[in-house]
């Protein structure tokens, strides 16, 4: 099936969603209330019964499908699960030269052959610009040369609490009661430790000077209760830095505005005026 269109109008994309945890299902909401360009075709989640009452007040009810099954029904599916599905969501979509949009963006570390088949059948990794700002910015800086990124992000105690990396080497946080450096280290270790923490740290450094050489800071703060991100970029083109508080979604490791970033790109997709690159 091929995306309708009339004449004169781009075609209309279909959209599913891979996971309908607080993220998928605040983007599932705003494609049922109506995205120019776009309808919400499909969703897949874990727990059918579950994902079944999330969307019984949608005014166009969609079909709870399972992840293999979402390829065959849309045109751009918006990646929302667990980093460890990642692979099994993406490939036949970019295998079918169609579009990912990715939330889980630390596990493109640990699948980067996901590029090589993305380029090899002309599909497309989308990774939003999510919960920190500037990325435009550093994708810009790097087409000249970066010398250095850094990233320090500020967290409340219960967005961390669980960490793999925590957990691993023993660090408690459930009762400090002033700011706590956790991790000092590079987007791929954190990729690792913290999985569903830093996927903005990843992006970061995608953007820029890759995972390796870009150096990352994790604090615990029980005053905070808001998602905090600083970046400082030294390029020969501009030298900048800049901070995001960002509000927690339903699920505190998350920021609300992730949501709405995936939906800022959905609407730029046929806009008559697009602004950011």
């Amino acid at each position: 099936m091929k995306p309708s269109s009339s004449p004169g109008t781009h075609p209309r994309r279909r959209i599913a969603i891979a996971g309908l945890g607080a993220v998928g299902l605040k983007i599932a909401s705003v494609l049922d209330q109506g995205v120019p360009g776009c309808e919400l075709v499909a969703v897949s989640a874990n727990d059918h019964d579950k994902a079944r009452a999330r969307i019984a007040h949608f005014a166009r009810p969609v079909p709870i499908v399972a992840i293999e099954d979402l390829e065959g029904l849309a045109d751009i599916v918006v990646e929302c699960a667990p980093a460890t599905l990642l692979s099994s969501i993406a490939e036949p979509f970019l295998r079918a030269g169609k579009t990912v949009i990715v939330m889980s963006s630390g596990a493109i570390l640990a699948h980067e052959e996901l590029i090589e088949i993305a380029r090899a059948h002309g599909g497309q990794i989308v990774v939003p610009t999510g919960a920190l700002l500037g990325l435009d910015a550093v994708t810009a800086a790097a087409e000249g040369v970066i010398r250095s990124v850094r990233m320090i992000t500020r967290k409340p105690v219960r967005g961390l609490v669980g960490a793999p990396y925590l957990v691993e080497n023993n660090i408690v946080i459930d009762d400090v009661t002033e700011p706590t450096r956790v991790f000092s280290g590079t987007p791929r270790e954190a990729a690792i430790g913290f999985p569903a923490n830093l996927n903005v740290a990843v992006a970061l450094s995608l953007a820029g000077i890759g995972p390796d050489r870009t150096t990352l800071e994790i604090w615990a703060d029980p005053a905070l209760t808001r998602n905090t991100h600083t970046i400082e970029v030294d390029a020969d083109s501009a030298s900048f830095s800049m901070t995001i508080e960002n509000v927690p979604s339903d699920n505190p490791k998350t920021g609300r505005i992730t949501a709405l970033s995936v939906i800022s790109y959905l609407r730029k997709l046929d806009a008559p005026l697009r602004i950011g690159s």
